[in-house]
């Protein structure tokens, strides 16, 4: 009942109290100190949420690509610029990339004023370190060999497959230890980090182009960076072809940066190493590889001196016992074989003439056949003095052939019959006695000798007038006998001609190699 007369009342047009300013005003700041409230609770709220989301990106559970994503903001990452180089003591001969970690974290905690002095002896006892000059960026490089192809004999080329590794200090791409990770995988973030625009120089052509199969981009929690290329080189290498096959090959490659001078960038050997390393599982296919050596770029070698280089050197040896199986031991097989016609008949033309036209076309056949595949040079090689001088031979035992049977065919001069089977000295004419020097009056009735009893002027009688003191004179020896003597005198000079030749040879391209 109250209620409603109360609403009569009001609907009767009773007047309302009046309301004060003070109080209008006091609750309108109210209302809009309260919404100002809740914006800067609002702000305050999204400020720590994303506050808490940075500090969240490196917590357990965020992928490698998402603390990337963080670390390469284009707000505080750019590619185009060098790494920052601040830390003179940053050394660049580490072993691991945990070695930095502890030089960072000993070189970012606070020291007195006298360690400063001692600075240099707390690095001493890391081994293999080398500081770098300030603000100059140090790139380790190491090289792992592979394996190596077989060499292509004719253009001197030798496909070498290995691993380069790079290792520098990023400082912008550290990122903080409460991450899982003890490296990022940043492959596919390969487009978004600075690297090395390492060059090759002095080389032959690259087999397989670059492609993300072929190398390995890590990030490690103390801003080292791991940049690993597998490449695989044709070589260009330089030999000493006058003396093949007794050359060393030697293949060269160099690398540097194309663009930064050597004060912005400085190469240098991963812990000092003076030789290649080799994977465990290294393959040669008939590539010899004795010695290898790294070595920084020679001035006068270098193509730009104020770019840092540095310089791989590959000596091969070839396989000296593929060609003496297959050039020098057949050679020598056809040569002397060529000598066994000295040993026949001197009228066995068939034998004769078959033994040394085949001997000289196998010859050539197996020294074109071999040549073929070798490089093209203008000046004289061992191959082809070996070539050419057995050739001789062979060529020089088929003209003795010619010669002896000529020789032998002749017609014989003063009638002297060759009977076979007698000594030369003692042997009978036809008659019968003997034709001694000197003998008295033994001789065939016809014989002419020579006087000594007609006076101060010797004169030549026949052996039938009686002249008591005589000298006879000397005939001509029968043409079979000369072609006979011919081939003795060959069997002794020829295989001891080529004897020499053959020991001459290999001491004197030997002693080259």
């Amino acid at each position: 009942m109250v209620w409603v007369a109360l609403g009569r009342r009001a609907a009767g047009g009773g007047s309302r109290p009046p309301v004060s300013p003070l109080l209008s005003l006091s609750i309108a700041s109210l209302a809009g100190s309260f919404t100002l409230a809740i914006i800067c609770i609002l702000a305050l709220t999204l400020t720590l949420t994303t506050l808490a989301h940075a500090e969240d990106i490196f917590e357990e559970g965020k992928s490698d690509k998402e603390i990337l994503d963080n670390l390469l903001l284009s707000t505080r990452y750019d590619k185009r610029l060098l790494p920052p180089v601040q830390d003179a003591d940053f050394c660049c001969g580490m072993r691991q990339p945990s070695d930095v970690e502890s030089l960072t974290n000993q070189s970012a905690s606070p020291r007195n004023p006298n360690q400063n002095k001692n600075l240099n002896n707390i690095y001493m006892p890391h081994e293999n370190l080398r500081t770098h000059l300030r603000g100059t960026l140090t790139v380790n490089v190491s090289v792992l060999l592979l394996s190596l192809a077989s060499p292509d004999e004719s253009s001197l080329k030798y496909e070498v497959e290995f691993l380069l590794q790079q290792q520098w200090y990023d400082p912008r791409l550290r990122y903080s230890n409460r991450s899982s990770y003890e490296f990022l995988n940043a492959i596919h973030h390969h487009n978004d980090i600075w690297l090395p625009d390492t060059y090759f120089i002095m080389h032959g052509d690259f087999k397989d182009p670059l492609i993300p199969v072929h190398f390995a981009l890590r990030i490690y929690r103390n801003g080292t960076v791991n940049y690993l290329m597998r490449r695989h080189l044709i070589l260009s290498c330089q030999g000493r072809l006058n003396i093949f096959p007794f050359d060393d090959p030697m293949c060269s490659f160099a690398i540097e940066s194309i663009s930064y001078e050597q004060t912005a960038i400085t190469y240098v050997w991963k812990n000092d190493e003076g030789t290649l390393r080799k994977s465990p599982s290294l393959t040669t296919l008939n590539a010899y590889l004795i010695q290898n050596r790294t070595i920084p770029c020679p001035i006068k070698a270098s193509w730009r001196g104020n770019y840092s280089c540095l310089k791989v050197d590959l000596i091969f040896t070839r396989d000296r016992a593929f060609y003496f199986t297959t050039v020098f031991i057949p050679g020598i097989i056809l040569v002397t074989s060529s000598f066994i016609t000295f040993w026949l008949e001197w009228n066995a033309v068939p034998a004769r003439v078959m033994i040394g036209v085949t001997t000289m076309l196998n010859f050539f056949t197996t020294s074109n056949g071999f040549r073929s595949t070798l490089p093209v040079v203008s000046n004289l090689t061992a191959m082809n003095v070996w070539d050419g001088v057995c050739m001789c031979f062979i060529y020089a035992s088929l003209l003795e052939f010619v010669c002896v049977n000529y020789v032998g065919r002749k017609r014989p001069l003063h009638n002297v019959v060759y009977r076979p089977g007698e000594n030369p000295v003692t042997q009978k004419r036809e008659g019968g006695g003997s034709t001694v020097p000197g003998g008295g009056g033994g001789g065939a009735p016809n014989e002419i000798v020579t006087c000594t009893n007609c006076g101060p002027n010797p004169c030549t009688h026949t052996a039938t007038n009686g002249c008591a003191a005589e000298v006879r004179k000397k005939e001509p020896p029968h043409p079979i006998r000369v072609a006979k003597t011919i081939d003795v005198i060959a069997r002794i000079t020829f295989p001891t001609a080529y004897a020499v030749f053959l020991v001459f040879f290999f001491i004197h391209y030997k002693g080259f190699s």
